[in-house]
């Protein structure tokens, strides 16, 4: 797991300046504390930062080939790479190490840009083709690993972090277009970014870079067949699930250093857990984080997991005075504004995973894969609300709100309360759904902060042209593949990425194999959700090797009381005048604080314009923000 960088200038008699790259990848030091270099050839030059994994006295990057026409600075774990090494030696092919970035050089020799769906693993890496004078730029499948690219002064820069931009003499002016999209996903879509000229690569994709042209071409994008023709043979896709996950598990625990796990209280990390117990005799270091505040302390759980698998278990409580302090390292690591308080939690039990290993495996995936979201259920209460003629949908929702007020139903159970938060958005379309359901301020709250801005676009226009590509149309499967090709990198990926390497600490992700998810993407929701039962196949399966007082748990996430944190303290007091002061804000900042935190359901809003303020204000040093 590294840091990478670097510059292609469009003319080719251009030198490259590797002083320039040298500047880019010191911004990176965190993601790889090992080594680092640069190699350039002609007009384009390549930066690494290592963190030593695999091959520890042999694997220094950038690599180069044996005749010196390919140059690869490579950012992941290729977890399947002594398969393909064993092939690839078959065919001819000597290697001088033992690490998974050859591997990847010798693929492109071998199979050109097709060699990406060989690969099961991580990436997101630059290789230089001397002879085609083409730079070949992929990032993988699910959107683990970050690529930041930009086109300007006739030239081509990219980097793991956006910092590494900066680095390289791009402006840090705010995209405006963006801002609506922002406050209600509070996180972007790719390939946008908060910053004018700034993209991301989207999660699948590839791109190149030739005679002066950048093109971006998707490699790979999760489908499912219709819903007639998907699987419903329970039995064969629950041993077929459990065979995959572990041998996951089993590709994911490759590595020479040592490997432990993020353990909450859950059915997805406790399941990674005991996979894990299978593949090793060791004890595994597993590691918990809770809560003072709040009811989303899940150390008790998470005790009975480590007890039953006889783990090295370690756990660290957070407290309400870290806020502040976190928040600040975060906008750094960050580099735009991102809302998912969760961050905060997930960077505090990443420092303390890495003072026991330097690779973790997480449960991350597992609610988008399997059908873990109550938003799962309400899509498929939706479905059989709109099984009733159009006609009769109004006047029955109206009857049903009625009678449940008037008999207190709501209140009866966690499914009629779960009824009683659908019904209201059941009559109305998809998109309106999705957009309603974001955890980021609600439409009023946007337009009384925006304004009549006309360079901003509606949150609405970012959905509509990530499900484009979409062959789903129902509400399950246009869920399903915004969870997967947004929600799943742009937000959760990206909130373990940076915060793991902030400690300079490897993730790993067994759920998101691709075969794990080509596999489910294929299950019939009658599978994988008999009647409203979230995850059904993961309990059917490994829930069965675990503690019964998790799979009777209610699901809670790993956000920390945020809300009541900020609401203690003086922190908007010193948030509001930069945020003021950008000019890119219509609304009294002071009273829409005061009213989000006194919401019943504070939205995660304002911990987006928090990171925004610290991020709009001159950066101190990468030494004040690490750590």
């Amino acid at each position: 797991m590294c840091g990478i960088a670097g510059v292609a200038h469009f003319d080719d008699a251009r030198p490259a300046i590797e002083s320039q790259v040298r500047r880019m990848i010191d911004t990176l030091v965190h993601r790889g504390p090992d080594g680092g270099g640069c190699t350039t050839r002609d007009n384009v030059c390549l930066g690494h930062r290592r963190l030593s994994i695999i091959d520890l006295s042999t694997g220094g990057q950038p690599l180069t080939s044996h005749d010196g026409n390919l140059v690869l600075t490579y950012n992941g774990e290729l977890y399947n790479y002594i398969e393909i090494r064993e092939e690839l030696i078959g065919l001819g092919h000597r290697f001088r190490t033992q690490s998974d970035t050859e591997v990847v050089l010798h693929a492109y020799e071998e199979w050109g840009t097709a060699c990406l769906a060989r690969f099961n693993g991580m990436w997101a890496f630059a290789l230089w083709d001397v002879r085609q004078r083409r730079l070949f730029c992929a990032r993988d499948r699910m959107g683990e690993k970050p690529f930041f690219y930009s086109v300007f002064d006739e030239s081509f820069f990219f980097g793991s972090e956006i910092k590494a931009l900066f680095a390289a003499g791009l402006s840090r002016q705010i995209n405006e277009e963006v801002l609506d999209a922002l406050l209600c996903f509070t996180y972007l879509p790719a390939p946008y970014t908060m910053y004018k000229g700034i993209h991301k690569l989207p999660a699948g994709c590839f791109l190149t870079v030739h005679a002066g042209r950048v093109h971006v071409q998707r490699y790979w994008q999760v489908s499912s067949r219709p819903r007639t023709e998907m699987r419903r043979d329970s039995g064969i896709i629950y041993r077929e699930f459990e065979a995959l996950f572990e041998d996951s598990v089993r590709l994911r625990m490759r590595s020479d250093v040592p490997v432990g796990a993020f353990l909450s209280g859950g059915l997805d990390s406790a399941s990674v857990v005991a996979a894990m117990s299978v593949v090793t005799r060791q004890p595994i270091r597993t590691c918990t984080i809770g809560f003072d505040e709040g009811p989303n302390d899940e150390r008790p759980l998470a005790r009975l997991v480590a007890e039953a698998f006889k783990t090295n278990h370690v756990e660290q409580r957070v407290h309400a005075e870290h806020a502040d302090a976190l928040l600040e390292k975060l906008a750094w690591h960050f580099d735009e504004p991102f809302g998912d308080t969760s961050a905060l939690p997930t960077y505090v039990v990443s420092k303390v995973a890495r003072d026991l290993v330097t690779v973790v495996l997480t449960g991350d995936g597992g609610d988008e894969v399997l059908g873990g979201y109550p938003v799962h259920q309400s899509e498929k209460l939706i479905a059989y609300w709109q099984l009733l003629p159009a006609f009769l949908r109004g006047s029955a929702s109206r009857m049903a709100e009625r009678v449940f007020a008037a008999t207190g139903l709501w209140n009866r159970s966690a499914s009629f309360a779960r009824l009683g938060r659908v019904l209201p958005s059941a009559n109305s379309d998809f998109l309106s759904r999705l957009e309603s359901k974001q955890v980021g301020f609600g439409a009023t709250e946007r337009r009384l902060l925006l304004g009549d801005n006309r360079n901003i676009r509606p949150a609405r226009n970012f959905i509509e042209e990530a499900l484009t590509t979409s062959v789903a149309r129902d509400g399950l499967g246009l869920l399903n593949f915004w969870l997967h090709t947004v929600a799943l990198p742009e937000r959760y990926l990206c909130k373990v990425d940076r915060c793991s390497m902030a400690h300079s600490l490897e993730a790993r992700v067994p759920f998101l194999d691709h075969r794990l998810v080509e596999l489910l993407a294929d299950v019939h929701p009658r599978v994988k959700m008999p009647g409203l039962t979230r995850k059904n196949i993961l309990r059917q399966t490994m829930g069965k090797r675990l503690p019964a007082a998790l799979l009777k748990a209610p699901k809670k996430g790993f956000d920390p009381p945020a809300n009541e944190w900020l609401a203690d303290n003086t922190y908007w007091d010193r948030r509001i005048p930069a945020l003021r002061e950008s000019g890119l804000f219509s609304v009294d900042l002071e009273n829409l604080a005061r009213h989000e935190q006194a919401s019943a359901s504070p939205s995660m809003g304002l911990w987006t314009l928090a990171m925004f303020s610290l991020q709009l204000e001159p950066r101190a040093s990468q030494e004040v923000f690490n750590g």
